[in-house]
């Protein structure tokens, strides 16, 4: 019998744009799914469903490389809820959020998905080069995520 074997992999998309709408940076990074984000799938496919959705992005300033056995960030500075869509009969899911002007001002770093407004269950994490956020700008964090 052949072996099947699933995988998921993490990208995110930030967008930064300034008070006027226009676009001033653009990163795209893959990232990693941590254990307790694994752990958490494990869960929603046994039955054994976790009852928050894993819809709240995360951004912060710290900047030590994710590793598999994360569980926050490394210096969290904002978190907001998102949305989550799918397409049905597609390998694709995307969670999204928008940090509005005067929220998550800093010079951001680190991302993550999480299933709560504060602590909660880490899906995944990403580090990238700092992308200044001001007050007045704003910033969309769009992590894409492909099963196969």
């Amino acid at each position: 019998m052949d072996e099947i074997k699933v995988g998921l992999k993490g990208t995110l998309t930030l967008e930064l744009r300034d008070e006027n709408g226009k676009l001033k940076e653009t990163r795209r990074k893959d990232n990693i799914i941590v254990s307790s984000g694994f752990d958490f799938i494990c869960q929603q496919v046994s039955g054994t469903a976790v009852t928050t959705a894993m819809t709240y992005i995360a951004v912060g300033t710290g900047s030590t490389a994710p590793v598999i056995g994360n569980t926050a960030l490394g210096a969290e500075t904002a978190r907001v809820n998102g949305t989550y869509a799918h397409t049905g009969g597609t390998q694709v899911f995307t969670v999204s959020a928008t940090f509005n002007p005067g929220v998550a001002t800093a010079a951001i770093q680190e991302a993550g998905v999480f299933n709560a407004a504060s602590a909660g269950t880490m899906l995944d994490r990403v580090t990238f080069s700092v992308i200044n956020k001001g007050a007045n700008d704003t910033l969309t964090a769009t992590f894409q995520f492909t099963l196969s």
